[in-house]
């Protein structure tokens, strides 16, 4: 009996091929789409996903007085893990870790340039559960000196030679000697991403053992499994209050605790973030789920109400089956097995689909996904399992309609359909529009807000300015390579800085000297050189420039307006912008004898998700810049960077060039947004897709329902223009309702999500028309072309007699 029901099952499917290519095709696209949408999803919930011990990262709130807005930041300082473990014990165990770029290695002649190095503590692999291929994670990272390389590093330096025990010299600050004790596989699904770990204790100063206030690591604390997490986060303050009684700092500081497991899709609102690699906003996650589902729904709408619809082509058949002794259930799960067979078709098609598809959305998206289907049983398990049952639910209410034909009525040939389920299939189409129109509308707004965080005015001009690193062998070779570069027609300005723009510039004290006492407070603050803002054309609205005949400006300080409007808050009435100029202020305790030269308008220092914080630029040459800024020609970009480059290679010997340009910094910083808004874009497309394969269906159906009908219409005089308009007002019907349930819809979902960004667009009411515009002329072009050719039918084969 199996067979035969297979066996006719097949038949249909050979039988009516336009229904069968829509059902699969759309099947398919929705299948693969999900099955695509998983495997980003699985590789981003298995971030970190090696580690087993219960891990939370010591993170801070900063909420100084002269910042716009508390700040969480992903720093902490270097006492505080020492502390809590002899306070608490809840904290089992700690490690401290600082990052460290562009450091250099040599082995004999051989020299090489980390792009990111960790300093960390010995008891850094008893909390992760980094893998060794060589040496013994138990000893690895117990002495000072002791490095392990990754496998990459160490291929690359050593070739197929055991490193183990070689000896390297390392640039960290100072030239030290390092022994290699291990090598270390470092998973692609990990927050952390380093070259090499380096023992801190290689360059430790006791000094740090007191430094309460220093922000400068990250801090990695093991917690007893029964923890309670909220707990112990009540008993930070009095914490702080304990260690950092002194002039009540402690009031600028919590604490709070950010599970592993969180921290690279949970820290979109942490800043300092500098050990976080492929940082990624788990919502995402959730709303690539949410729209996957509702492609498949879509998908599984339209083999629903195909099946319905056709339910007049199978009615003797079922009157047939019933009248020799067929029950309603043995029916019912023949068209089940019907639904079933019709999935695995179209899992085939998804399958190939994938794995067609995708390394060009592992190379989009930045991550290594893999499709295990052959390779993995329990992946091939859950992909079958799941398709059987998509085809038991999407042929459910199909087989207990046509199931429920009475045998006597449909062998008359008086089969009713009923309202009710052309009420059905209508409320389906509304769904499935609703949910395309939810999605054309979302899609736009989020290529506008992606647009005009990319070309929005940041106050300062980044266009054509060239970024070289900087570290302290080069910033010795800094000012010759800068006379000598401007000696070049081709380059217009050069400086440097110790932070690059968009890279959450640090915060730190700073003591300013008004009307009334004096004011201690917070602000970001950046060494600049002194043709910094010439080179970056940032508005002054007070003052003057940084003087250019001072060899060493480290007293004269240019503000922003933000930091302007702070400290006049406390000045005397009627003061202004320009009679800051002049005031004493410095940086921290060290000087406060230094002077407002000048203010700078607001610019976006940071980027466009964070609103703009106060700012303190200075000029003190002697602590060396870790960046170079040259403004190129736009006409001879070429030319330009062949006289960068022989002017780098001319002055610094052994370091490789490696230019950047700013414009791909903040393209870089966007890059998630654009991932975002590239794949609800294309969600979007396959959405409207299959719904207009399902439009198009019903559309054809009801030509041929109706052939008869249209044939008398033509013969009575309408002409083709009436007969498109009858069979599309239905379908227009149906789309307009649905963009009036989806508008709000949108509008809301829009409206919550914009609120992330510090900057944004405003909702246009113009949008959802658009979109409601879009979506009617799609269903116009599908639904007209069914009946077209129903209107170009010839009506006497119509009506003619059988």
């Amino acid at each position: 009996m199996f067979r035969n029901y297979l066996r006719i099952a097949w038949r249909n499917l050979l039988k009516n091929k336009t229904f069968s290519f829509i059902n699969i095709t759309g099947l398919a696209i929705g299948m693969a789409s999900c099955i695509m949408i998983m495997l980003f999803v699985t590789y981003e919930r298995d971030f970190d996903g090696q580690h087993t011990k219960n891990i939370y990262r010591l993170c801070e709130v900063q909420k100084w007085e002269g910042m716009v807005a508390p700040q969480n930041v992903a720093l902490s300082m270097y006492p505080m893990a020492t502390a809590l473990k002899r306070e608490f014990p809840e904290v089992k165990n700690f490690t401290r870790v600082q990052t460290q770029s562009n450091v250099d290695i040599n082995y004999g002649e051989k020299r090489l340039f980390l792009k990111t190095t960790l300093l960390v503590d010995s008891t850094f692999l008893q909390l992760f559960n980094f893998q060794l291929t060589a040496g013994d994670k138990h000893t690895a990272l117990m002495k000072p000196g002791n490095v392990i390389l990754s496998e990459e590093t160490a291929k690359k330096m050593f070739g197929e030679e055991d490193p183990i025990g070689k000896v390297i010299v390392k640039n960290i600050g100072d030239t030290i000697v390092l022994n290699v004790t291990g090598v270390v596989k470092v998973p692609a699904a990990s927050h952390m991403q380093f070259d090499a770990l380096v023992t801190l204790n290689t360059r430790y100063n006791p000094r740090w053992e007191k430094n309460w206030g220093g922000n400068w690591l990250t801090t990695y604390l093991e917690l007893t499994p029964k923890a309670n997490i909220a707990g112990l986060t009540n008993k930070f303050p009095a914490f702080l209050k304990k260690y950092m009684a002194e002039e009540d700092r402690w009031k600028g500081y919590e604490l709070f605790l950010q599970s592993l497991k969180d921290v690279h899709a949970g820290s979109t609102n942490i800043t300092h973030d500098y050990i976080n690699f492929q940082k990624f906003d788990k919502r995402y996650t959730y709303i690539f789920f949410i729209i996957g589902v509702m492609i498949l729904i879509i998908a599984c709408i339209n083999f629903m109400n195909l099946s319905t619809a056709r339910s007049s082509e199978r009615a003797k058949e079922v009157g047939i089956r019933k009248s020799i002794g067929a029950h309603r259930s043995q029916l019912a799960w023949q068209f089940i097995g019907e639904s079933v067979m019709l999935s695995f078709i179209a899992l085939i098609f998804a399958v190939l689909i994938v794995m067609l598809t995708l390394p060009y959305v592992s190379d989009f998206s930045e991550r290594a996904l893999h499709f295990p289907l052959f390779t993995n049983p329990k992946v091939f398990g859950l992909v079958a399992g799941a398709t059987l049952l998509l085809g038991i639910l999407a042929g459910l209410y199909p087989a207990g309609y046509l199931s429920s034909f009475e045998p006597v009525k449909v062998l008359k040939g008086s089969i009713q359909q009923g309202r009710n389920k052309g009420n059905l299939r209508n409320a389906l189409v509304v769904v499935q529009f609703t949910a395309a129109v939810f999605l054309i509308i979302a899609t736009v707004f989020a290529l506008k807000q992606l647009h005009f965080m990319q070309t929005k005015d940041r106050g300062f001009n980044g266009d054509q300015v060239l970024l070289l690193k900087l570290d302290n062998e080069t910033n010795g070779k800094y000012e010759v390579m800068k006379q000598e570069l401007l000696g070049s027609s081709l380059i217009s300005s050069v400086s440097a800085s110790q932070q690059r723009l968009g890279a959450n510039i640090h915060q730190t004290s700073a003591t300013f000297h008004g009307e009334g006492p004096a004011r201690s407070l917070a602000t970001s603050a950046v060494v600049v050189d002194k043709d910094f803002i010439r080179l970056y054309k940032i508005p002054l609205v007070a003052g003057t420039d940084f003087s250019k005949d001072v060899s060493n400006n480290a007293k004269e300080y240019i503000i922003n307006e933000s930091l302007a409007k702070e400290l006049l808050k406390e000045e005397k009435k009627g003061a202004t912008m320009e009679s800051l100029v002049g005031k004493m202020f410095g940086y921290g305790g060290m000087d406060s004898s230094g002077r407002i030269i000048g203010v700078a308008k607001d610019f976006n220092f940071n980027t466009l998700h964070h609103k703009i914080e106060t700012l303190m630029m200075f000029n003190q040459k002697d602590w060396g810049y870790s960046e170079m800024a040259i403004r190129i020609s736009a006409d001879k970009i070429k030319e330009s960077m062949a006289v960068v480059e022989a002017t780098w290679n001319k002055h610094v010997v052994g370091h490789p060039f490696d230019p950047y340009f700013l414009d791909q910094h903040f393209a870089k910083i966007y890059q998630s947004d654009k991932q975002v808004s590239t794949v609800v874009l294309i969600l979007a497309l396959l959405a409207i897709i299959i719904s207009c394969l399902g439009l198009f269906g019903l559309a054809s159906h009801a030509a041929e329902r109706r052939l008869k009908e249209i044939g008398i219409r033509k013969v009575l005089g309408a002409t083709v223009q009436n007969i498109v308009a009858m069979m599309s007002k239905d379908f227009v019907k149906l789309v307009i309702i649905a963009n009036l349930i989806a508008w709000p819809i949108a509008w809301y979902a829009v409206y919550t999500w914009l609120n992330d960004f510090a900057y944004r667009i405003s909702i246009s009411w113009w949008v959802f028309g658009i979109a409601g515009i879009i979506a009617v002329a799609i269903a116009l072009l599908t639904v007209s072309y069914q009946a077209i050719r129903a209107g170009y039918s010839n009506p006497v084969k119509s009506l003619k007699i059988d």
